[in-house]
């Protein structure tokens, strides 16, 4: 992993890619929808600086940039969204997930949410300090706080940078209620932390499940945690008495919406407390990165795909209208609901425990003399 201290945004090429990128979800680097300019480029028939021979020679590095965040507390008031604040260590993930949700933030970064959201990253270096100063404002009042909901706080990154255990530490210590989602076995490293919030009823995960192919993973979602890594994760997580769930997510069309039974049933025999699903959701630029995805690795049923969420999104990709940009809607929508409702009733979850707000202890200011007067 190179790390840099700042970079600028890569060319963002047009055409049309040829073949994937070996662990690498997305293809090209596509124009963000703020751009004013898009470069072309034009292939010159020389290939002066390309080595066909070495595999590697093609696949962008991973790039880190660190940043002093402004903020570190996120606020939201989405109805159909099961939290009202989150915090955020990364932007971009290096998980590669194809179809994530959050790519189209990077063009707010003057970035591309296809390539440059796996491979262009940045990490809040100040976030534990700004996290304290937040919890210690003598107005503030705890609520369930999500742990990386934009992009997943567990990626790659984290196992040297440490910036989520940093403020895992600060939650355990402030005695927080915090949620988890991640797809990542590094989780499992934190279990000191989490095991002793659990104990407390401070602390839920979930742990994300697309499908059970190990073939169709590395595609979809090329630098996550394999299948029976996060069913192993899940179990683990259950033996140390964390309250752990699984969001069986993005069900998709034509790829991974015929595994729901399946994929019910192995987080069910990992110890998984509950289960909740959502559709593929393709806002902004995600629909031209899909759509390239699919014809680069499924073709014979792109088309088919495509026509599928459509049928569930009154006619186009997507439709951001609360309650139904999770869900969809229409036949295709309803036989999903009703597959997984029937599962979930069969395997009788027994549901997760509610997190304790009411133990919450604000933490002392940074201050420049120390601990010298306590």
């Amino acid at each position: 992993m190179r790390q840099a201290t700042n970079y600028t945004a890569a060319m963002h090429d047009s055409r049309t890619p040829d073949k994937p990128i070996k662990g690498r979800g997305a293809a090209s680097r596509i124009a963000g929808r703020f751009e004013v300019t898009t470069a072309e480029s034009e292939h010159d028939g020389w290939d002066l600086h390309a080595d066909d021979t070495d595999p590697d020679s093609h696949r962008p590095a991973t790039e880190v940039s660190f940043e002093s965040a402004r903020t570190i507390l996120t606020r939201n008031d989405s109805p159909d969204v099961g939290f009202a604040q989150s915090i955020n260590p990364f932007r971009g993930c290096e998980h590669g997930c194809v179809y994530c949700f959050a790519r189209p933030s990077h063009a707010y970064l003057n970035l591309s949410p296809g390539l440059d959201f796996e491979t262009r990253l940045r990490a809040k270096s100040n976030a534990a300090e700004l996290l304290r100063r937040e919890l210690a404002r003598p107005g503030y009042r705890p609520i369930t706080t999500a742990l990386g909901i934009n992009t997943d706080a567990y990626q790659p990154i984290e196992k040297d940078l440490r910036i989520t255990r940093s403020l895992l530490e600060l939650l355990h210590e402030t005695r927080h209620p915090t949620s988890i989602v991640t797809k990542s076995a590094l989780v499992l490293r934190d279990l000191d932390l989490l095991a002793d919030m659990a104990g407390r009823g401070l602390v839920s995960v979930h742990v994300s499940v697309t499908t059970l192919d190990n073939r169709l993973s590395a595609r979809l979602e090329p630098r996550a945690a394999v299948p029976h890594t996060r069913l192993r994760t899940i179990r683990a997580l259950r033996e140390a008495g964390v309250p752990t769930g699984v969001l069986v997510a993005p069900v998709i069309p034509t790829l991974t919406d015929a595994e729901i039974e399946r994929i019910l049933e192995a987080v069910h025999d990992a110890g998984a407390l509950d289960a909740g699903y959502v559709l593929l959701r393709l806002p902004n630029e995600l629909k031209q990165i899909w759509r390239e995805w699919l014809q680069l690795h499924y073709p014979d049923r792109a088309r088919h795909a495509i026509s599928i969420i459509q049928q569930m999104h009154g006619g186009k990709d997507y439709t951001s209208q609360f309650g139904i940009r999770m869900r969809g809607s229409g036949p295709f929508a309803e036989l999903i609901a009703q597959r997984f409702r029937k599962a979930h009733r069969r395997l009788a979850f027994p549901g997760m425990p509610d997190i304790d707000p009411t133990q919450f202890q604000p933490p002392r200011p940074d201050s420049p003399q120390g601990e010298l007067f306590t």
